[in-house]
């Protein structure tokens, strides 16, 4: 019996999540140190880089900046920086053929060699401040950090180029500064030397976004293009805006296809949704990826700030756990990775490893390859409850 998933089309609430070079001491797979900005119209000035202004989802207008005048260009290790526009190498990436776009492109597009960039009229708020799960060198032992929780697969030790799967995209319900993530993790390093780029979504109506940090968060680091770091090449994204539509639960499941791979030409690091490359994060601001990464994960993570006491309602994924199955459980499908073998190509893994923080709260099922799945897992969970103290 064939499953019917449909590839979600860019105008919802989905996030491109990069984490970019962080480095930081006794730490692994996900970390932001990135403290809750505010913006308001006063804040984003108009300047001689915005060619054209489009209004966006709700108060929001999406700006269209000059490809060379950027924020990117701003780090003073990009400040002769020349742009990639496309991916160059002898990799292979495919991805889905489905028309990509946001709600704000209804309305307009940005013309070519300019990227939207989102300027809010109204005060929005960031996640909190993370830090990542320690490990131990010469073996893959997941530890998380007080307040976050997981559940991911992973493949640890070997030269990993990349990574990508296709996500099932919901909404889960989350509460006071809590958040619901679902990412690829590709990280190298150790302690202040840890390097990692992510990619997937986070709540608030499921968002594409990027985020980056380069030294053990001591004073830099930011969400999207707030900072210099990520170098965006798409027209068609921006960054930080909503995708649709949104999967129900016993209803129509929507996926969005996320690729990170290390471009074998230039050095960078790509990410690509569906079919669309939407920017790199260069190797000079990735001393530790410069070759390969030594840890790939695909999952669920919660941030938990017990704000009333007990465990966060937060949901992760649908909010059902994985028993529960296709059409009311998330999942994460067709996970492919990349290896220093020739061709450089996408391939199967095999071997996961697993790792749930609470399976009480969140857990996760592997299961068998199929034709329509592929290598895949289910993942998720209510949070709070009686079992979930």
């Amino acid at each position: 019996m064939a499953i019917e998933i449909h590839y979600t089309k860019l105008g919802g609430c989905f996030f491109i999540a990069a984490l970019t070079s962080f480095m930081l001491s006794n730490a692994f797979a996900d970390c932001r140190k990135v403290e809750t900005l505010k913006k308001t119209e006063a804040s984003v000035k108009p300047n001689k880089a915005v060619i054209k202004t489009i209004k966006g989802e709700g108060d929001d207008l999406i700006d269209c900046v000059d490809i060379y005048k950027q924020p990117a260009l701003n780090h003073p290790l990009l400040k002769n920086h020349t742009i990639q526009l496309k991916p160059s190498g002898t990799e292979t990436v495919s991805g889905v053929q489905d028309e990509i776009f946001q709600s704000w492109s209804r309305n307009g597009e940005c013309p070519d060699g300019t990227i939207p960039i989102v300027r809010r009229t109204q005060g929005f708020e960031h996640p909190p401040s993370k830090t990542m799960p320690q490990f131990e060198p010469n073996k893959f032992e997941l530890i998380p950090p007080p307040h976050h929780e997981y559940a991911q697969v992973s493949l640890y030790g070997g030269q990993y180029y990349g990574a990508q799967a296709g996500f099932n995209v919901w909404n889960p319900a989350a509460y006071n500064e809590d958040n619901s993530i679902a990412q690829i993790w590709v990280v190298r390093g150790n302690g202040k030397a840890l390097n990692s780029v992510e990619a997937g979504w986070i709540r608030h109506n499921s968002k594409l976004h990027v985020t980056w940090q380069g030294d053990g968060y001591q004073s830099t680091g930011c969400y999207n293009l707030e900072c210099p770091g990520f170098v965006q090449t798409s027209k068609k994204f921006a960054l930080g805006v909503p995708i649709s539509p949104i999967s129900g639960y016993n209803g129509k499941q929507y996926d969005t296809f996320v690729s990170i791979y290390k471009n074998t030409n230039s050095g960078h690091w790509w990410l690509q949704v569906q079919n669309e490359a939407i920017g790199y994060w260069p190797d000079t601001i990735l001393p530790n990826l410069r070759g390969s990464a030594e840890l790939v994960s695909w999952g669920g993570e919660i941030y938990d700030s017990q704000a009333e006491g007990h465990h966060t309602s937060t949901q992760m994924g649908s909010g059902h756990f994985p028993d529960e199955g296709f059409g009311k459980a998330s999942y994460v499908r067709h996970l492919q990775y990349m290896d220093d073998s020739s061709p450089l190509t996408f391939k199967d893994p095999a071997g996961l490893l697993t790792s749930v923080t609470k399976p009480s709260c969140y857990n996760l099922i592997v299961k068998d390859k199929t034709p329509d799945m592929g290598t895949h897992f289910y993942y998720g969970g209510p949070g709070f409850s009686a079992s979930c103290p």
